[in-house]
């Protein structure tokens, strides 16, 4: 895994997905977002509400620049230059790419398996999104919009790992069964690539986006524990009880330097 960078980019779009093969067609839609997850398809759950932000005080990395030369095709599309996404700090002084999603107090059940597909793109030479979260055998397609030779590596300690080349645009799908946050994904054509993937066995979780807030609905009425996961600043939990169709809002904060 590749050690931490620092990074300022402000929020550039943020396209969920994992791979798959083809270019053209119907994307798979995203999930895990800011919107959070939603109902899972086809499957009984409350109408409960647990949302917040993620705050960040004190002083941020110094953002890191990604030096694009070997690739013109890439550096072309950042004309004001590109920065690696470690650190991602709002003009709302919130944190982006944090993790959420329920530890604990969820009932004791199997949750269905959505069918749609998350997208992870590679596109620009990067992650889009730089985190994703999907649930555990969840179709992930793996996409490369560049048209470049990508590898594409997540390195799991649960799952088993793959290293996929993709030389032309194309998709690559792929599923984690196995509960695992974080999985670290690295492309070994460029160093700088760097992304994760958060995989869960309920559709109750969430990402920050560029307003750091977080929304995980669905729930049914209860006591749970949200635990916040960020790649440098690490973990953070918080204990909410829910009443029934009702809306509890947290707030996590992460400190710099």
């Amino acid at each position: 895994m590749k050690s931490a960078r620092p990074y300022w980019l402000l929020a550039l779009p943020l396209v969920v997905v994992l791979a798959a093969c083809g270019g053209g067609g119907e994307e798979p839609p995203a999930a895990g977002g800011e919107e959070g997850p939603g109902s899972p398809g086809g499957q009984p759950t409350g109408g409960s509400t647990v949302s917040g932000v993620v705050n960040f005080t004190g002083t941020a990395p110094d953002p890191e620049p990604i030096l694009m030369d070997a690739e013109p095709i890439c550096q072309e599309q950042f004309p004001d230059g590109v920065f690696t996404e470690t650190v991602v700090i709002n003009d709302n002084g919130t944190l982006q790419n944090v993790f959420l999603s329920v530890t604990e107090g969820l009932p004791d059940q199997v949750w269905e398996v959505p069918s749609d597909a998350v997208l992870l793109d590679q596109k620009g030479c990067r992650y889009f999104p730089h985190v994703l979260g999907v649930q555990a055998d969840q179709d992930i397609v793996i996409r490369n919009s560049d048209g470049i030779l990508h590898n594409i590596h997540p390195m799991p300690t649960l799952n088993r790992p793959f290293n996929i080349g993709q030389p032309v645009e194309m998709d690559t799908t792929r599923q984690f069964p196995t509960p695992e946050i974080m999985i670290p994904v690295e492309c070994d054509v460029h160093d700088w690539m760097m992304g994760y993937v958060g995989v869960v066995d309920h559709p109750f979780f969430a990402v920050t986006g560029s307003d750091g807030s977080f929304e995980i609905s669905g729930l049914p009425a209860g006591d749970y524990v949200i635990e916040a996961w960020h790649e440098l600043y690490g973990t953070q939990t918080l204990s909410v009880s829910i009443p029934e169709g009702g809306t509890e809002q947290i707030e996590f904060t992460y400190e710099g330097a």
